[in-house]
């Protein structure tokens, strides 16, 4: 009796986690479609007073709309947002806005002088072809992956992050992100250079990047002519040896993405060891909303990263999938985005529509500290998606 009563507890428990969790997503992207609309008059409104760019990025310290050209890093989360809006509501409007969106970003893809090529073409085009089949967003996908392996030097066995900077060749954290569009252009066109570039820059980064703790740096600098470590620093963070806490989130949702695509073990262990790190860590507040970096001074008076647990949140969604503690994982991710949802939204038409407050973009450098980040919002949305999926059928 008292094994079967345990267990309709037991069931009864998750039925509401799954119901809670299904409210999230559908009160998150009720919310998302309202500030969505709002967005796009503010961006009108925006550009008939002169204004340039084609994406929306964040608020001025005035509290005016800031629009980045497509050459910036943050061009293609809104275009992204809106796939996304598309992929829940399947709204045909979303749809429309989506595809002229994402053909402001196409230009991109052979801009060699970044490395953020799966930043504006993957969160754009890639949601697109992910959604439509289209064609032509695959052959933008190829085109954007062969411009980014222009930066691959094999000698270090890395993807070069900056140019024109302090170091000779700076690698961050940052970059696991763009690994992604090398995977898919493997699997689009047949030539495995992409995925053995992602590979080795995956291996390079799992080498060098990372303290005993699991804990990563931002930057590591190498000598583009032996391969050799220069520098290890954390240039976002409080100090080189503080964890800043958007890298670890890029660490975390990096490596997860790499063991999807390889089935690499020591990706997913890896991935399993960068969670820990955050998910234990004693500075992690109650409600898993991070500080912008673990080792900040003035905790608990240091401002939140929302973008930072965002990325955690969906990282932990696909995770969970994988791991044989995957149900943790899946807690925590439904934690987040509950306290996202009831605590870190903006308020109803205000923010010039963004939908959470409290990011932070480089407390070091003062800017974009305590203000809606557009890469906030987008790995929001592809939570609640996830979420979405994790109770239904399938995997986003």
């Amino acid at each position: 009796m008292a094994m079967k009563y345990f267990s309709i507890c037991l069931l009864v428990m998750l039925l509401q986690l799954n119901a809670f969790a299904q409210n999230d997503a559908s009160k998150g992207f009720a919310f998302a479609e309202k500030q969505t609309g709002i967005m796009l008059k503010e961006i009108e409104q925006a550009k008939a007073a002169g204004k340039t760019g084609v994406s929306p990025r964040t608020l001025s310290p005035g509290g005016d709309l800031v629009l980045v050209p497509s050459k910036d890093w943050c061009s293609g989360f809104f275009p992204g947002e809106l796939w996304y809006l598309y992929n829940y509501t399947n709204d045909v409007k979303w749809l429309e806005l989506a595809k002229a969106f994402t053909a402001n970003i196409e230009a991109e893809k052979t801009n060699g002088n970044t490395h953020d090529m799966g930043f504006k073409i993957y969160c754009s085009f890639g949601n697109g072809y992910r959604t439509t089949k289209e064609e032509h967003y695959k052959d933008v996908i190829i085109q954007a992956a062969k411009t980014l392996s222009t930066r691959f030097n094999p000698v270090v066995g890395c993807i070069k992050s900056w140019d024109n900077r302090e170091w000779k060749f700076p690698v961050i954290i940052d970059n696991m992100m763009n690994l992604e569009l090398l995977f898919k252009a493997t699997k689009f066109s047949g030539d495995s250079s992409f995925y053995k570039i992602a590979v080795s820059h995956a291996n390079t980064t799992m080498k060098n990047h990372f303290r005993a703790d699991y804990s990563s740096y931002h930057v590591v600098s190498y000598d583009p002519e032996t391969g050799a470590v220069l520098k290890k620093q954390t240039h976002q963070g409080y100090a080189d040896e503080s964890a800043w806490a958007r890298g670890q989130a890029w660490a975390l949702y990096g490596f997860t993405m790499c063991y999807r695509e390889t089935k690499n073990k020591a990706y997913l262990q890896k991935a399993e060891k960068i969670a820990g790190f955050i998910l234990n860590n004693h500075t992690l507040p109650a409600d898993l909303i991070p500080y912008w970096d673990f080792n900040a001074p003035g905790i608990p008076n240091e401002p939140r990263d929302v973008s930072a647990a965002t990325v955690v949140a969906s990282a932990l969604f696909e995770l969970s999938t994988y791991s044989s503690i995957g149900k943790l994982y899946r807690s925590k991710a439904d934690m987040i985005i509950k306290n996202l949802t009831e605590h870190y939204q903006a308020k109803p038409g205000e923010a010039k529509g963004f939908v959470l407050l409290h990011s932070t973009g480089s407390k070091p450098s003062n800017s974009e500290v305590d203000v809606p980040l557009s890469y906030a919002d987008y790995y929001y949305l592809e939570a609640l998606l996830r979420q979405k999926h994790l109770n239904g059928k399938g995997r986003l």
